[in-house]
């Protein structure tokens, strides 16, 4: 009779045990999908930090620095609220490749799809193909030039 008795005991407490471990596996799913819909929607929606003008804040991004040392520079500074949102950003923008080092005047009212166009924008580099053909074209110019008033001499 002990033996049986221990034997449902055990099963009860191993159907416990089961029911428990489905609880907790379908509450961190439950809360991992959360997380994960809160940064894809904040990933396109994140608002300024401030509206309105806001404060202007000079930063200066290194050309060692990481995308993660961007984003904890510009939450430790008041840019963004969250550093590893500005990295998933980031990586997700068209400025991705256009982002340089430099000293940058930003403001907590731009979202950081502004700050990141200012920061494109600023770590500009001149295009020197173009400068270059603008030299060859003036000479070019100044050929055709020669050759029209040696036109004008024959005649």
């Amino acid at each position: 009779m002990k033996t049986s008795t221990l034997s449902v005991i055990g099963a009860v407490f191993g159907a416990i045990f089961r029911v428990g471990v489905v609880v907790f596996a379908v509450y961190a799913i439950y809360n991992g999908a959360m997380l994960a819909y809160d940064y894809g929607y904040r990933i396109f929606t994140e608002p300024a930090v401030s509206a309105g003008e806001g404060r202007s804040i000079t930063v200066s991004v290194t050309e060692d620095m990481s995308p993660v040392d961007i984003g904890e520079l510009f939450e430790k500074k008041g840019l963004v609220r969250d550093g590893r949102l500005f990295v998933l950003q980031y990586y997700l923008s068209e400025f991705q490749k256009d982002v340089g080092p430099g000293i940058f005047e930003l403001s907590t009212s731009m979202t950081v799809e502004e700050m990141m166009k200012a920061m494109a924008d600023a770590t500009e580099k001149p295009e020197e193909p173009q400068e270059d053909s603008s030299k060859e074209g003036s000479s070019a110019g100044s050929s055709s030039r020669e050759g029209s008033s040696a036109g004008n001499r024959t005649d």
